[in-house]
């Protein structure tokens, strides 16, 4: 059996580490505004682009489908989210905010940017800007062709 490396040197490891380390800040403040991290993506999605399809909002979004419709549904309850059937193709849906989720939106926004400038304070503008183009750059020369 071959030698693994050390755990502080395995990329998945770390990037779990460094992802549970942001989001115990952010979970908090998310509850606060009785939304969950999975829901807040979404919220962010629809807020960026629009209007979006399903499988769209998924991709972007990084949900896989199952979760995606349940957190859909309870965004939707709570009128956060509005679905509109695709009148050419009634399997699919375009999802938009709602005047309500765009106050969400707008409520969670200062208290997300806050929390980013804790971060850049602590970590160093500088490193989180050059950590943001590592990434996209690792994400580029890894990401698995949707073909396959």
């Amino acid at each position: 059996m071959p030698q693994l490396r050390n755990l502080q040197l395995s990329l998945p490891m770390q990037l779990l580490q460094a992802r549970e380390a942001a989001m115990a800040h952010f979970r908090p403040m998310l509850r606060k505004h009785g939304l969950t991290e999975q829901q807040w993506r979404v919220v962010r999605v629809l807020a960026s682009e629009g209007q979006i399809d399903a499988g769209e909002l998924a991709r972007r979004s990084m949900l896989l489908a199952p979760s995606l419709s349940r957190i859909i549904v309870r965004l939707s309850e709570e009128g956060l989210v509005t679905r509109k059937l695709d009148p050419a193709d009634q399997r699919r849906s375009s999802l938009t905010l709602t005047a309500a989720g765009r106050k969400k939106f707008r409520e969670v926004g200062p208290d997300s940017e806050a929390l980013y400038g804790m971060i850049e304070t602590r970590f160093g503008a500088k490193k989180l800007t050059t950590l943001y183009q590592l990434l996209a750059e690792l994400n580029e020369a890894i990401a698995v062709p949707e073909d396959i």
